[in-house]
């Protein structure tokens, strides 16, 4: 039977119970540098959005190769965050956690001066696998060093001041490429590398918890490939030309799938416990989390695009848009913490829901052509205080429910929520905005007197995006402010058919949770159960 080893570096028979409090020495210290590594792996996320246009006169991109550089990152996180959360399990947390930041130096500058837009895109996706190396560890880390009320506070501080850096990295961004140029934006994260090497080295405990199981790596091989070709076909599915592409994609991803559950139900030792993840605390936050964090990235994604298209902001003011986001997540994030602990994940993971339902329903009834900031802002605080809210309970039901020799998989999870969740709901906001944006602009040209005067190929430039109405404006510079416009609110119709969208996945998130998260008493009871299950399985005795 698998032991695990004390911070000391012996090991015990089983795990430390979960209930007992505890947390490690200069505990603010660790934590701060285990949020500033999360940082590091935080920041390079959404900095590429911003860029995306100069890359594309830079090298003379084509559309699939921007999408490919925006997604690289993501792809590279989302793809390791499990294998690589199980070698951190066996092999050490803090090795893995040096290991990730470290690589995130060669692959932040292969970005800034990349020779070509292959190198550029594979550089993102080292820096995805150096994130998925670091980020995920630092959840696991927590986990293991700290336990009781504790633990629930540092996990609101990791979730919030995490998703508000992500929120910041467009702002970081456009102050950047206002002064330099486009590979500027791949180097923000390397005077927080400079500081959190030493500080790892220095205040992070080696061998905290760590199982002595072997890791499944063929099961971490077809972890890799499922997670990207879903990732992969979720980005290409709203492109009309590459049908064949994203079958191809969903056919090996299936099968994938299907090999990886096989696996996982045969081998003694998984990578990805499913019976453990086959717990109603587990699977329900681990959805629910999912729909949160994707509402987040999927209002930042919409907003970037409204506030430059619609309100013509600059890539600066746009950035400084989303901080009411991020100021919330961090204001709100120490009283979830409190409402965990009083009322339960349940109670607080609704709340959350209701904030982001809010912020939807803002924005369909204010985003509009004309619009004045506080709508904007508003809108952008509502969503920001309910990831606050339901970031903490999300990510603490999933540490909770796990044994803590499985807190990398547990962490893995979290870290799959924001990304799959991003890539999920970004791809269905994006498809139903060009789905929107395309009607409501062929419906302009019908209704218009000069119909007859406008050819097919003209028409489909029009309503082939709104960047490709601006440049075909420039062409007619008589019908210039008429095809504006008409983008402009065409743009708006799209987004509202979008957040609809988005409003649609809430409700549905927060009736899975309001039906299937147990409430406080039977949450309490259930985790007092795992908690014993996982005991009486690592007593030898037993």
């Amino acid at each position: 039977m698998a032991s695990h080893r004390s911070p000391d570096g012996g090991t015990t028979g089983g795990p430390t119970p979960p209930e007992a409090s505890s947390a490690p020495a200069r505990s603010r210290l660790v934590l701060g540098t285990l949020i500033l590594v999360a940082a590091v792996a935080n920041l390079p996320l959404a900095v590429a959005n911003v860029a995306l246009p100069d890359i594309g006169r830079a090298f003379d991109a084509t559309q699939t190769q921007l999408d490919l550089v925006a997604v690289g990152y993501s792809l590279g996180l989302a793809a390791s965050v499990l294998w690589l959360g199980a070698v951190g399990d066996r092999y050490g947390r803090k090795l893995l956690l040096l290991v990730g930041v470290l690589l995130s130096l060669p692959a932040g500058l292969a970005a800034a001066w990349a020779p070509s837009i292959q190198v550029l895109v594979l550089a993102r996706i080292v820096g995805g696998l150096a994130a998925g190396m670091a980020y995920p560890t630092t959840l696991s880390l927590i986990t293991a060093l700290w336990s009781g009320p504790g633990r629930t506070r540092a996990i609101a501080l990791w979730s919030a001041i995490g998703g508000a850096l992500s929120a910041l990295g467009p702002l970081v961004a456009g102050v950047l490429l206002e002064h330099y140029w486009w590979g500027s934006v791949f180097l923000v994260t390397l005077p927080l590398i400079a500081i959190a090497v030493p500080l790892t080295v220095r205040l992070v405990p080696s061998h905290v918890h760590e199982t002595d199981e072997p890791v499944d790596n063929l099961g971490g091989m077809l972890s890799v490939v499922v997670v990207a070709t879903l990732v992969l076909a979720i980005n290409f599915a709203g492109s009309p030309d590459a049908a064949t592409l994203v079958a191809s994609l969903a056919v090996v991803g299936v099968a994938a799938l299907i090999g990886f559950v096989l696996r996982q139900r045969r081998t003694p030792n998984p990578l990805y416990d499913l019976h453990l993840a086959g717990r109603r605390i587990f699977w329900v936050a681990a959805c629910a989390g999912i729909i949160v964090f994707g509402s987040l990235m999927g209002a930042m994604f919409i907003g970037q695009q409204f506030l430059q298209n619609v309100l013509g902001y600059s890539t600066v003011e746009a950035g400084a848009a989303i901080l009411p986001a991020a100021l919330f997540m961090v204001l709100i994030a120490p009283r979830s913490a409190r409402l965990v602990e009083a009322r339960g994940a349940r109670v607080t993971l609704l709340v959350g829901y209701a904030f982001v339902l809010a912020g939807f329903v803002t924005m369909v009834a204010l985003w509009e052509k004309g619009a004045h900031y506080w709508q904007v802002g508003l809108a952008y605080a509502l969503v920001g205080a309910g990831v606050g809210f339901a970031g903490t309970p999300a990510s603490h039901a999933l540490t909770g429910s796990v044994p803590v020799t499985r807190a990398g998989m547990a962490s893995g999870t979290a870290d799959l929520q924001r990304d799959l969740g991003g890539a999920i709901m970004q791809s269905i906001l994006g498809v139903l905005l060009t789905a929107g944006y395309a009607s409501a602009f062929s419906g302009l040209i019908a209704g218009s007197p000069e119909a007859d005067q406008v050819s097919a190929q003209v028409e489909a430039q029009l309503t082939k995006s709104f960047a490709s109405a601006a440049d075909t404006a420039e062409q007619y510079p008589q019908y210039t402010d008429q095809i504006v416009a008409a983008a402009r609110q065409s743009f708006v119709d799209g987004q509202h058919w979008a957040f609809l969208a988005g409003i649609v996945s809430v409700l549905i998130g927060g009736a899975l949770v309001f039906f299937l998260f147990p409430k406080p008493d039977d949450e309490q009871r259930l985790l007092e159960a795992y908690r014993a299950e996982d005991a009486a399985a690592a007593d030898p005795t037993g």
